[in-house]
């Protein structure tokens, strides 16, 4: 992570920032129920070194530049488990993350060789890099976030264009780009599902 550079910005993306035509999003709740453990972090990379943090505090969800971004039509979404992280961001921050490309979607459909999907596993193979999860379980809702905190959510958006390369080629592959691409138009809509209490229920059985 040395070679790696870091802003941390509170409430809202400073002016000026830019991600080009794709952005690798993460966020960092209290738990993993939207309607309970707040939005405390999102993460932002345009897969160039960089990562851009913003710290929400909880009273204030404005985050114009940041909500614009997430919003853009022009920009496409790379998410690792894109599911929760589209449900939460709409929850606090009232916007639709789309277009959206999910990681852990794309991995599920042509790594069927392994049942490893997680993050790590997925950026070990693809990426040729060992992240460090031993963050994961911290207080995110902190007032100052450490700088392990600050290294462990840089992590999980700074090689997500790389993986995503890596597994498009693998679609193409195998014949499944077109059921990949379909899965996540459906995303949002499972993401209201959640939302809406159906989490745990799935609505296409019998």
């Amino acid at each position: 992570m040395s070679d790696k550079k870091i802003t941390l910005h509170k409430g809202d993306l400073a002016e000026g920032i830019a991600f080009g035509d794709s952005v690798a999003v993460d966020s960092e709740t209290l738990g993993l129920n939207p309607h309970r453990d707040r939005l405390c972090l999102v993460q932002l990379s345009a897969g160039d070194g960089t990562a851009h943090l913003v710290q929400l505090d909880g009273s204030d969800y404005d985050a114009p530049r940041l909500k614009a971004v997430l919003a853009d039509q022009n920009v496409l979404k790379i998410f690792h488990f894109a599911r929760f992280d589209i449900a939460v961001i709409h929850r606090y921050l009232g916007v639709v993350a789309t277009p959206v490309y999910c990681t852990k979607i794309a991995s599920k459909l042509v790594r069927t060789y392994t049942d490893r999907h997680g993050l790590k596993d997925v950026v070990s193979e693809l990426a040729g890099v060992e992240l460090s999860k031993q963050q994961q379980s911290s207080d995110w809702a902190a007032a100052k976030l450490t700088d392990q905190q600050l290294a462990y959510a840089a992590s999980d958006v700074l090689y997500l264009h790389t993986v995503k390369r890596r597994l498009d080629e693998m679609l193409a592959r195998e014949g499944r780009t077109h059921l990949a691409e379909k899965a996540f138009e459906f995303l949002p809509t499972r993401a209201e599902l959640d939302l809406g209490g159906f989490g745990d229920i799935d609505v296409f059985s019998h």
